[in-house]
């Protein structure tokens, strides 16, 4: 008989493992109780998942990539950062219907439409949104943060506050990409001071405006989200921000599928908002701000900010709940909170996750050129079946 020791650097515990004829083996801890072996899950059912941050970009963008996300997800909250962007419900409604024509047939995907806020737009048009029963919530880009920015928001206080009030009354929620635009603030700072200059300020003045903050990257933005009233405040979260930090962006060279904006931050940053989301709590919801663009304008020498994650999308927040230990928390993340801040109803298909290694493609390849998904070439452990 053979006796096997493994001291284990959890705190202070040591697990003794035990092996006899044949190949059983069992554990044992410190005071020689018998430690029961966790078990390996290797499928998963839950309901079906919305995203609550998309883009799906048009013309032959649109048709190359909605498929990739009505595979996955039931629902989408679609971001309007067009060119031009969708200001008007209108607008919003006419590329609605584009959306659905290139949908694969059979599709059952439903897309939620939202307006771009400028310092234009007037009350009357959050009105004829929320009657349009297309339009769910107003996004706010602070000019020059992000892709098709140019358009955004310049004075949100000074040009904006009467069409934030009228949203108040109409329960319309803003979408907030929180980063100042002030080019001498560091880049990697730009989260933390739109929550203390801008978004603090706002929830003061109006605290029964519904918002989310949108694919958040720091510690700051998880303990402002978890300061704030249940209901009121919520945020999405990217699977890029879960797994990557910032020296993804340039391990083994410049690495420009990992580029995205806010940009990738910090290590601890990265742990507090995967501690976050596998908490349980309520205010965080998914959002994989799928950002599709053409290999060549990001593999360029002004490469485009985005990360093209629909495809895997599921498949990597799944990997980080199985790695933290929280598969049991992954469903009300994926499925439940996005619905329930939103105030919709739940859905009521399922898809069922396997644990069957799979090697993500190397690219995407249509007429017009190649699109490079997120953790191209690299194999994960869980694949979606509807």
């Amino acid at each position: 008989v053979t006796f096997f020791v493994f001291f284990v650097s959890l705190e202070v515990e040591a697990i003794f493992t035990y092996q006899g004829f044949g190949s059983q083996k069992l554990k044992f801890d410190r005071s020689c109780k018998r430690v029961k072996p966790r078990a390996v899950r290797m499928e998963l059912t839950i309901t079906q998942p919305d995203d609550w941050h998309l883009h799906l970009r048009d013309s032959d963008l649109l048709q190359a990539v909605v498929s990739h996300s009505a595979s996955t997800f039931k629902r989408a909250i679609v971001m309007p950062n067009l060119k031009p962007p969708v200001t008007t419900t209108a607008a919003a409604i006419t590329y609605r219907e584009s959306i659905m024509k290139a949908l694969p047939s059979g599709t059952s995907f439903d897309p939620l439409m939202t307006l771009y806020l400028t310092d234009k737009t007037q009350p009357d048009e959050i009105k004829l949104a929320r009657e349009s029963g297309v339009v769910y919530a107003v996004k706010l880009y602070p000019a020059g943060a992000t892709t098709n920015s140019q358009d955004g928001v310049t004075d949100l206080f000074g040009k904006c506050l009467p069409v934030l009030e009228e949203m108040v009354k109409q329960n319309m929620p803003l979408l907030v990409h929180g980063e100042v635009t002030d080019p001498s603030i560091d880049v990697f700072d730009r989260e933390k001071i739109f929550i203390d200059t801008v978004l603090q300020p706002l929830i003061q003045r109006l605290p029964q405006l519904k918002v989310v903050m949108e694919h958040i990257t720091t510690m700051d933005a998880v303990n402002f989200v978890e300061s704030c009233k249940e209901g009121s405040v919520g945020a999405t979260v990217t699977p890029q921000h879960l797994l990557l930090n910032r020296n993804a962006l340039f391990q083994g060279g410049l690495q420009p599928h990992n580029y995205c904006l806010p940009v990738l931050k910090r290590e601890i940053h990265r742990e507090a908002i995967v501690k976050a989301v596998t908490s349980g709590s309520k205010k965080f919801f998914l959002g994989t701000d799928s950002a599709p663009h053409e290999r060549s304008r990001k593999e360029s020498s002004c490469g485009c900010a985005g990360i093209y994650s629909a495809p895997v999308a599921l498949s990597l927040y799944a990997k980080v709940f199985d790695e933290a230990g929280a598969l049991d928390k992954l469903e009300a993340f994926t499925s439940f909170n996005g619905p329930d801040f939103y105030g919709l109803p739940r859905n009521s298909s399922k898809i069922t996750l396997k644990k069957s290694p799979w090697k993500v493609p190397d690219v995407f390849s249509f007429s017009f050129g190649e699109i490079v998904p997120m953790f191209a070439g690299e194999t994960l452990q869980w694949q979606p079946s509807n």
